[in-house]
């Protein structure tokens, strides 16, 4: 389940922070999908592009995972950090 984790947007923040909180977004996406990343990312950018009436049933169920774990990873990545409004974590297949 290759893929990559950077933390976009969040300007001044020094190098080994932005790499801690890339390591603790990456760690909850992780526990909260398991081997099941990849595949519910994928799904997930394909409904992005299509409507719901285009997905199979198990595709809809994958990409409708992808929301809620990415918000957890997303509140574990952020902790300590402070506000930026513009920063993100960007998350992409490998």
């Amino acid at each position: 389940m290759p893929y990559t984790v950077s933390l976009q947007e969040f300007p001044g923040l020094p190098l080994d922070a932005q790499q801690q909180a890339e390591q603790r977004f990456r760690r909850a996406l992780d526990k909260a999908l398991g081997e099941r990343v990849d595949p519910v990312l994928r799904a997930f950018q394909v409904a992005s592009d299509s409507s719901a009436e285009d997905l199979s049933k198990e595709d809809f169920a994958l990409a409708s995972a992808w929301p809620k774990a990415y918000d957890l990873a997303r509140t574990a990545g952020f902790r300590d950090l402070g506000a930026a409004e513009e920063a993100f974590f960007e998350v992409r297949a490998g």
